[in-house]
């Protein structure tokens, strides 16, 4: 009987659990920010990258070459993924 009650204990105690959980995370997640909707001619925005040069793993900004040289930024989606 003892143990009956110690598995009902445990069981509710569980339940408790995962019905918290979900809530709690809803509470600290924030808000996605808005995407960015640049337009053509538009100046981008500066960020920054990581490069690896062959023996470094560097960061580069665009704010770096603003005003120095162009510059093109191209992304391939499956580059290095071996598929």
């Amino acid at each position: 009987m003892k143990l009956k009650n110690v598995a009902r204990n445990l069981g509710l105690w569980l339940l408790a659990v995962l019905v918290a959980c979900p809530l709690l995370d809803a509470q600290s997640s924030k808000p996605a920010p808005e995407p960015m909707k640049l337009k053509i001619g538009d100046v981008a925005p500066d960020f920054k990258l990581h490069y690896f040069d062959g023996s470094d793993l560097k960061e580069i900004s665009l704010s770096q070459y603003r005003g120095k040289s162009n510059v093109v930024v191209a992304f391939y989606i499956f580059a290095f993924t071996g598929g």
